[in-house]
Protein backbone atom coordinates (compact mmCIF):
# COMPACT_ATOMS: atom_id res chain seq x y z
CA UNK A 1 0.00 0.00 0.00
CA UNK A 2 1.19 3.33 -0.81
CA UNK A 3 0.08 6.79 -0.04
CA UNK A 4 -1.53 7.51 -3.67
CA UNK A 5 -3.51 4.23 -2.32
CA UNK A 6 -5.66 5.61 1.11
CA UNK A 7 -8.78 6.62 0.97
CA UNK A 8 -11.42 7.32 3.62
CA UNK A 9 -14.03 3.98 4.11
CA UNK A 10 -16.77 3.63 1.91
CA UNK A 11 -19.97 5.63 3.63
CA UNK A 12 -17.61 7.56 5.73
CA UNK A 13 -17.73 11.03 3.36
CA UNK A 14 -20.21 12.51 2.27
CA UNK A 15 -20.69 15.28 -0.59
CA UNK A 16 -21.45 18.63 0.40
CA UNK A 17 -25.31 19.65 -0.32
CA UNK A 18 -24.79 22.92 -2.97
CA UNK A 19 -27.98 24.77 -2.33
CA UNK A 20 -29.79 27.84 -4.63
CA UNK A 21 -28.03 26.47 -7.45
CA UNK A 22 -31.44 26.14 -9.80
CA UNK A 23 -33.81 23.94 -9.88
CA UNK A 24 -32.52 21.10 -11.69
CA UNK A 25 -30.52 20.31 -8.19
CA UNK A 26 -33.33 19.95 -5.70
CA UNK A 27 -32.19 22.87 -3.80
CA UNK A 28 -33.11 25.87 -6.01
CA UNK A 29 -35.01 28.95 -5.09
CA UNK A 30 -35.74 29.03 -1.54
CA UNK A 31 -32.66 26.71 -0.86
CA UNK A 32 -34.50 25.07 1.88
CA UNK A 33 -35.64 27.86 4.05
CA UNK A 34 -38.94 27.25 3.27
CA UNK A 35 -40.66 30.72 2.36
CA UNK A 36 -40.23 34.28 4.05
CA UNK A 37 -39.77 35.25 7.63
CA UNK A 38 -36.92 35.62 9.79
CA UNK A 39 -35.26 32.54 9.33
CA UNK A 40 -35.33 32.79 5.49
CA UNK A 41 -33.60 35.79 5.04
CA UNK A 42 -29.83 36.44 5.34
CA UNK A 43 -28.89 37.62 8.45
CA UNK A 44 -31.87 36.62 10.23
CA UNK A 45 -31.08 34.69 13.17
CA UNK A 46 -31.99 35.79 16.58
CA UNK A 47 -29.09 36.39 19.35
CA UNK A 48 -28.30 33.81 21.45
CA UNK A 49 -29.47 35.71 24.11
CA UNK A 50 -33.38 36.49 22.62
CA UNK A 51 -36.37 35.38 24.86
CA UNK A 52 -39.39 36.18 22.51
CA UNK A 53 -39.19 39.95 23.59
CA UNK A 54 -39.24 39.19 27.24
CA UNK A 55 -36.34 41.18 29.44
CA UNK A 56 -33.36 38.14 28.80
CA UNK A 57 -32.14 37.07 31.81
CA UNK A 58 -28.72 38.55 31.37
CA UNK A 59 -30.41 42.43 31.81
CA UNK A 60 -32.36 41.03 34.56
CA UNK A 61 -29.35 40.05 36.66
CA UNK A 62 -27.45 42.87 38.46
CA UNK A 63 -24.30 44.14 37.18
CA UNK A 64 -21.02 42.25 38.71
CA UNK A 65 -19.64 44.10 41.17
CA UNK A 66 -15.98 45.07 41.97
CA UNK A 67 -13.29 43.10 40.61
CA UNK A 68 -10.44 40.19 42.02
CA UNK A 69 -6.91 41.88 41.79
CA UNK A 70 -4.81 39.33 39.78
CA UNK A 71 -1.66 40.42 41.49
CA UNK A 72 -2.36 39.97 44.76
CA UNK A 73 -0.35 38.01 47.29
CA UNK A 74 -1.46 35.78 49.52
CA UNK A 75 0.45 35.28 52.91
CA UNK A 76 0.38 31.83 55.25
CA UNK A 77 -0.19 33.59 58.37
CA UNK A 78 1.92 32.90 61.35
CA UNK A 79 1.80 34.18 65.05
CA UNK A 80 4.45 34.42 67.76
CA UNK A 81 2.76 32.36 69.86
CA UNK A 82 3.09 29.52 67.14
CA UNK A 83 6.84 30.09 67.21
CA UNK A 84 7.73 28.07 70.94
CA UNK A 85 8.25 24.94 68.72
CA UNK A 86 11.76 26.27 68.20
CA UNK A 87 14.69 25.99 70.63
CA UNK A 88 16.42 29.16 71.61
CA UNK A 89 18.91 30.56 69.24
CA UNK A 90 17.79 28.65 66.19
CA UNK A 91 17.10 29.75 63.09
CA UNK A 92 13.62 29.62 61.82
CA UNK A 93 12.87 30.00 57.97
CA UNK A 94 10.22 28.70 56.03
CA UNK A 95 12.06 25.34 54.94
CA UNK A 96 11.90 24.57 58.92
CA UNK A 97 8.49 25.81 59.43
CA UNK A 98 7.15 22.82 56.86
CA UNK A 99 9.20 20.57 58.95
CA UNK A 100 7.52 20.89 61.90
CA UNK A 101 4.39 21.62 60.16
CA UNK A 102 3.40 24.98 60.66
CA UNK A 103 2.80 25.66 56.78
CA UNK A 104 2.31 23.21 54.28
CA UNK A 105 4.62 24.68 51.20
CA UNK A 106 7.49 26.42 51.06
CA UNK A 107 6.62 27.70 47.74
CA UNK A 108 3.80 30.54 49.73
CA UNK A 109 5.23 33.67 51.28
CA UNK A 110 5.17 33.57 54.91
CA UNK A 111 3.89 36.65 57.06
CA UNK A 112 4.94 36.46 60.75
CA UNK A 113 2.16 38.40 62.82
CA UNK A 114 2.14 39.64 66.44
CA UNK A 115 -0.42 37.40 68.37
CA UNK A 116 1.03 36.33 71.31
CA UNK A 117 4.25 36.51 73.09
CA UNK A 118 8.19 35.15 72.28
CA UNK A 119 9.82 33.99 75.06
CA UNK A 120 13.06 32.87 73.40
CA UNK A 121 15.54 34.43 71.35
CA UNK A 122 15.28 33.31 67.76
CA UNK A 123 16.28 34.20 63.82
CA UNK A 124 13.39 34.39 61.68
CA UNK A 125 13.51 34.55 57.97
CA UNK A 126 10.15 35.64 56.40
CA UNK A 127 8.57 37.70 53.57
CA UNK A 128 6.88 40.12 55.59
CA UNK A 129 6.45 41.33 59.31
CA UNK A 130 4.27 43.17 61.11
CA UNK A 131 5.49 45.99 63.25
CA UNK A 132 4.05 44.92 66.60
CA UNK A 133 5.92 41.11 65.66
CA UNK A 134 9.23 42.71 64.67
CA UNK A 135 9.15 44.59 67.98
CA UNK A 136 8.31 41.58 70.07
CA UNK A 137 11.14 39.53 68.34
CA UNK A 138 13.42 41.89 69.00
CA UNK A 139 12.57 42.55 72.40
CA UNK A 140 13.34 39.02 73.22
CA UNK A 141 16.62 38.99 71.90
CA UNK A 142 16.14 37.94 68.37
CA UNK A 143 16.85 39.12 64.76
CA UNK A 144 14.59 39.42 61.38
CA UNK A 145 15.75 39.02 57.89
CA UNK A 146 12.59 39.91 55.49
CA UNK A 147 13.22 37.50 52.38
CA UNK A 148 12.22 38.51 48.78
CA UNK A 149 9.24 37.38 46.94
CA UNK A 150 10.01 34.82 44.08
CA UNK A 151 8.57 36.26 41.09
Amino acid sequence: MKLHDLQPMTGSTKKRKRVGRGISAGQGKTAGRGTKGQKSRSGGNKAPYFEGGQLPLVRRLPFKRGFVNIFRVEYAPINLDRLDRFAAGSEVTPEAMVEVGLIKSVRQPVAILGRGDLDRPLTIKAHRFSASARSKIEAAGGSVEELPLKE
